[in-house]
């Protein structure tokens, strides 16, 4: 017998129609069959592809293959991870394996129409590594397996699967492609909410968002929190605002279809007929692409009324951020959907509790909600192998800084910080390892002789780290800490919402003092004044942590604790010795002009703003100190390289 569904006690549920996903999986297979007999190229057009070119690329193709006349089908698909490899082409012969090509500008458009598509040959110097195709495995013997390239050999895509492999606005590829929307349909007709919230339970999956609190857990809190009228929201936050930070970016761009499935099912699952979606106006392509998606699914009975004539009833609407940090916290988000100023609210209560609307609210963010469907069809015992001890599945960073290989790594719970930079290509130009600063702005510093922690909720708290949402920027030993420091408490402060006074003003008197420690006094006063601050940096700290109002307040002293426990010897020699070690707090660094290299020609007098170089013409020029306003101009503009830093 049907069961009543869980969001009325009037509608029964109907017979599961699940056409929709069958008549798409004949209509895929039949272009498959056909596109075997088609050459088809694949351009990545997601961000990081249009940033280096990939627009152009995909319009010489476009002009050139009608010169040619050739019949070839060109599909814009998302980013695979490889940022540095951009603009990325994959080229798909009749009966052959896919094969990656990496940087392909538009100069080399050419090359590849008369080398590989009219002569069938591989250009191996650009080639990055072929897929594996059913029957096809033995094609190209001497070209590696993409798996295999050291950027992903060491990655397990989940999250990541589809990204850059289909098309992002076709449905139809989306549900051939790892059996999308199956998952909706099994809990559509089993019509058992509390079997998939225990489902998200066993699989161990935490949130993605910064807290790791369990999923499964917030889920069932929601789904039992009594409504005033019997109404419900789901929430994904999209508001991806963490300096280096851009997986939930890269996903929407890439597999929209994966959000709008995990969210009627997590929808269905707590008993809500209404989503939002609230993603950062700055991020256009990701909101494009939801948007055809959202349109797609509903022309197709996967989204809005009467879903998959199961009777249960879910939509979807976009809310765009303008951009504060502030939104990524969940009550702030909030407060910004229902139109008013985006500030945090008191908690408890929890959004499970009361939140849109006064409304039992679950908010989950992008990572989070696109494993959704993916676990409920892979097996949450299955996907829960993952990992290790309490942080179980797989993590997606955005790994940035002073790396090799920069893009978006995907790998199982348990690795440690080494293997990520290891899986980078490690610290370019024969540099050191210094420090990665994981878990965003408000995240910490683990330092190089850590640098064999797990990636692990609890070992990263151990540490004075945080998960987050997955930023991770590696610092070499060129990096100053202390201004590395400044530079997130900076953004920290700008981004203060400023209703707590503990955030507001604490981080501006933080921010002030780190500012100090990179310059150097100008009087006895300021020497003192620096001295008294320092003594109290830690204790304001521990005071904003202890009395912040969110947890983005919290959370924002971590940076500056974090450095002063591992590198309290850089602060000490810029409060001491006026010295930066490693040589990059202008503030604290004179010019000076290498007489031995100057011959007088007066290019850094010419371009000095503030008249502190002195010198004739054809003889040896020198800079007064005093005068020097440190904008390296000279420096920039010196072609003997006789204006040094030190």
């Amino acid at each position: 017998m049907a069961k009543t569904l869980p969001h009325s006690q009037k509608q029964q549920q109907k017979t599961l129609d699940r056409s929709p996903i069958l008549l798409s999986k004949e209509k895929i297979a039949e272009a498959r069959h056909i596109a075997n007999k088609k050459t088809i190229i694949y351009i990545g057009m997601g961000t990081c592809g249009l940033a280096s070119g990939g627009q152009a690329t995909y319009n010489a193709f476009q002009t050139e293959l009608l010169k040619y006349k050739l019949d070839v089908e060109i599909i814009p698909v998302g980013c695979i991870g490889s940022c540095f490899c951009e603009p990325i082409v994959d080229i798909k012969l009749p009966g052959k394996a896919r094969v990656v090509y990496k940087q392909i500008t538009s100069d080399k458009v050419i090359e590849i129409i008369q080398r590989t598509l009219q002569q069938e040959e591989i250009i191996t110097d650009w080639v990055m590594g072929k897929y594996t195709a059913e029957g096809t495995d033995v094609d190209y013997p001497e070209i590696p397996l993409l798996k295999d390239f050291h950027f992903f050999a060491k990655q397990e895509k989940f999250v990541l699967s589809r990204c850059g492999i289909v098309n992002p606005e076709s449905l139809n590829e989306y549900i051939a492609h790892e059996d999308g929307f199956k998952a909706l349909a099994d809990v559509l007709e089993t019509n058992d909410p509390q079997n998939i919230i225990d489902a998200i339970k066993n699989s161990g999956l935490r949130g993605r968002g910064g807290g790791g609190f369990p999923t499964g857990k917030k889920w069932q809190f929601c789904r039992n929190a009594p409504s005033p009228d019997g109404k419900k929201y789901v929430i994904m936050n999209a508001d991806e605002g963490d300096p280096g930070a851009f997986m939930d970016r890269a996903v929407l761009e890439s597999d929209p279809y994966s959000a709008i499935e995990g969210m009627i099912i997590m929808g269905f699952a707590i008993g809500a007929d209404q989503g939002f979606i609230y993603c950062r106006a700055e991020y256009p392509i990701a909101i494009k692409h939801l948007t055809i998606a959202m349109n797609e699914a509903r022309n197709r009975g996967l989204l809005g009324n009467n879903i998959l004539n199961s009777g249960f009833n879910f939509d979807i609407e976009i809310k765009k951020g303008a951009g504060a940090f502030v939104c990524g916290e969940e009550t702030a988000l909030m407060e910004s959907i229902e139109g008013k100023r985006g500030m945090p609210r008191i908690k408890p209560p929890y959004p499970a509790i009361r939140g849109l609307w006064g409304r039992p609210t679950n908010i989950n963010n992008v990572e989070t909600i696109c494993q959704i469907a993916k676990i409920l069809n892979y097996g949450a015992e299955k996907y829960a192998k993952w990992g290790i001890d309490r942080s179980r599945g797989t993590k997606v960073f955005s790994l940035t800084g002073k790396i090799t290989f920069a893009g978006l790594v995907e790998v199982p719970m348990g690795l440690t910080i080494k293997d990520i930079v290891a899986i980078g290509g490690g610290i370019p130009d024969g540099h050191k390892f210094k420090a990665a600063q994981i878990g965003g702005p408000s995240g910490g510093c683990i330092p190089s002789h850590l640098i064999e922690t797990r990636i692990d909720y609890e070992k990263l708290k151990e540490v004075g780290a945080m998960m987050g949402s997955g930023g991770l920027v590696i610092m070499d030993d060129t990096t100053c800490m202390v201004d590395t420091a400044r530079f997130f408490m900076k953004f920290i402060q700008e981004e203060s919402c400023g209703k707590c006074i503990p955030c507001r003003e604490g981080t501006r008197r933080i921010l002030e003092t780190l500012t100090k420690l990179t310059q150097k006094p100008k009087n006895d006063a300021e020497v003192v004044d620096r001295m008294k601050n320092m003594m109290s940096l830690e204790t304001l700290c521990s005071v904003i942590k202890d009395t912040a109002l969110c947890g983005l307040g919290n959370s924002a002293p971590n940076p500056v604790l974090t450095t002063l426990k591992y590198f309290r010897d850089e602060y000490e020699a810029h409060l001491y010795e006026n010295e930066c070690p490693a040589k990059s707090c202008i503030g604290l660094l004179n010019f000076r002009i290498d007489a031995e290299k100057c011959i007088g020609c007066g290019l850094c007098k010419m371009h000095c703003p503030n008249n502190a170089i002195l010198g004739e013409k054809k003889q040896v020029h020198y800079i007064i100190e005093e005068n020097c306003i440190k904008c390296g101009l000279c420096e920039s503009n010196c072609k003997f390289a006789a204006v040094i830093l030190e």
